[in-house]
């Protein structure tokens, strides 16, 4: 990047900055996003979300309550079961751009040039 072709942007304001590191934060769990993806299909319960995920009832909880105090899930109960899905539509939104970013590129982890941080069993 030249040091003019930044200048095509407009600067981020710092309020939302802060509030785009919050969610980021709130995202920055891997668990987290696969809960999410599967919860972009529709309402889940905890078993139909450990189903997809492989992990424990335990730990799907824990990311649940996390998403939920951030307001990004609700859940909804329904006799003994507890139905969650989205409630903040951007996340939609970020997962699609973590699909289209293709993260898995080697150049995409590390630092450019540092062909030390790539490791083969990734």
């Amino acid at each position: 990047m030249t040091p003019n072709s930044a200048t095509r942007f407009e600067a981020i304001d710092e309020h939302v900055l802060a509030q785009a590191a919050e969610v980021i934060k709130c995202l920055g769990h891997p668990l987290r996003l696969r809960l999410l993806e599967a919860l972009e299909r529709g309402e889940q319960t905890v078993t139909e979300l450990q189903d997809y995920t492989g992990a424990s009832q335990s730990a799907v909880s824990q990311q649940l309550a996390t998403l939920r105090a951030r307001k990004v899930v609700e859940g909804r109960r329904e006799g003994a079961h507890v139905y969650y899905r989205i409630i903040e539509p951007k996340v939609t939104a970020i997962l699609g751009c973590i699909r289209t970013c293709n993260l898995s590129h080697p150049r995409a982890v590390g630092r450019r040039g540092d062909e030390g941080s790539r490791r083969g069993d990734d």
